[in-house]
């Protein structure tokens, strides 16, 4: 049984019904964060004015409280494929990030290295070079290759040796698109005897994670990239988390998630993390457990993704003062595309695409290296993804806006 249509999802987000100088709005700014549907605001409204409480007590709130709380863990553990107590939930990425780099870097010494790449969001490279900083780690970078928008896995081979304790990958890159060979660069990882963490970010907006089969041990995401709310998910192996010394209050708890989930957290943003997931679970209508629910539905999306990455890829291409960067259709990628046009720079680009109507990014999304390797620190790029709302005639709209240059 096929999953929902094009149309029947887009009838689940109010804000397609927004309107911008008597055009209907066209989201192309997903990579940077989805709107949302129905449900999910509904779920954090419902949480807020019914069952708003602090955890662990012994009246109806407080215990409804901690269900809900243990629900929207077990759904993102069906969703990243791993286990309800691996499940961290924070402020962010960038925040979880920093502070499970801490803890690592508690046993850590001066002279150990830790492995990023070119290709990666700041979030998943500053961090470790701060660390580095004030640690003394010696902080390697694969390079990524300009010409095709991929890493370097010679130079990723040259890097991971005996000695690194950390490799930071990103499994998909939020300006190119480019999807990374996470299996392949992990299993070099431990070979060397390097831990891995991969931020999914970006490709959780499109490809279902698959902690176990990729062999990570730990995974980092933003439900506000999968038309949840601005909550940031870390999952780690059980006794990993456990055996961090991460900084914590002397009551906290020493069990995961706990360990690392310091203070009051954002309750209303966890619950609609969950309904998220249900959200994309419920596209498929068959009676399936959710992991495979979840399964079916981020596939069929990644193929009309694929069919909306072609469209806007040929239109663009087709255009003699646009440039195109990162890998072509029919490579491992997202359908989010980046490009530069020879007599506009990118923020009057998306000034005038904005006045038709259609809603782009511009800059370099913190992916300051790949912009710089292109040349492009100035402006960066102009960013259109597209998500699961995005339709067809939205594509042929922004193209005919981009013509209109």
């Amino acid at each position: 049984m096929p999953i929902a249509s094009t149309a029947e999802i887009r009838a689940q987000f109010p804000a397609l019904a927004r309107r911008h100088q008597g055009y209907p709005v066209a989201y192309f700014d997903g990579p940077g964060g989805t709107q949302v549907p129905q449900a999910v605001a509904e779920a954090v409204s419902d949480y807020l004015l019914h069952h708003n409480a602090n955890t662990h007590w012994e009246y109806p709130t407080s215990i409804e409280t901690d269900a809900a709380l243990a629900a929207a863990h077990a759904a993102l553990a069906d969703f990243v494929g791993g286990a309800p107590e691996e499940i961290v939930f924070g402020a962010n990425m960038t925040t979880l990030t920093f502070h499970l780099g801490r803890a690592l870097g508690h046993g850590w010494r001066r002279g150990d290295a830790v492995v990023v790449t070119e290709l990666d969001h700041h979030a998943n490279s500053d961090p470790w070079r701060v660390l580095g900083r004030e640690l003394g780690l010696e902080v390697r970078a694969i390079r990524f290759r300009p010409e095709d928008g991929r890493l370097d896995l010679e130079d990723a081979a040259r890097k991971l040796t005996p000695g690194v304790k950390l490799l930071a990958l990103g499994a998909a890159s939020n300006a190119l698109g480019t999807v990374n060979e996470v299996e392949h660069l992990t299993a070099l990882a431990h070979a060397a005897g390097a831990q891995v963490f991969i931020d999914g970010v970006h490709y959780a907006a499109h490809l279902l994670p698959d902690v176990r089969a990729w062999g990570c041990d730990y995974f980092v995401c933003s439900a506000y990239k999968f038309y949840g709310p601005h909550v940031g998910v870390l999952w780690g192996r059980r006794a990993l988390l456990e055996g961090l010394d991460a900084p914590k209050l002397e009551p906290a708890a020493r069990a995961a998630p706990e360990c690392l989930e310091t203070g009051t957290l954002n309750h209303e943003g966890i619950v609609g993390a969950g309904a998220a997931v249900d959200f994309i679970a419920g596209l498929c209508p068959e009676p399936l457990a959710r992991r495979e629910r979840l399964a079916r539905v981020c596939a069929a999306l990644h193929e009309r993704g694929a069919g909306l990455l072609g469209q806007l890829w040929q239109g663009l291409a087709a255009l003699p003062d646009v440039r195109l960067y990162g890998p072509p259709p029919g490579t491992p990628r997202t359908a989010t595309v980046c490009f530069t046009h020879a007599r506009h720079d990118t923020g009057a680009v998306a000034r005038a695409l904005a006045g038709h109507g259609v809603f782009v990014s511009n800059g370099d999304f913190y992916a300051t290296t790949v912009a710089r390797r292109y040349g492009l620190e100035a402006h960066g790029f102009v960013r259109a993804g597209c998500a699961a709302y995005t339709s067809a005639e939205e594509v042929r709209r922004l193209l005919d806006a981009v013509r209109a240059l």
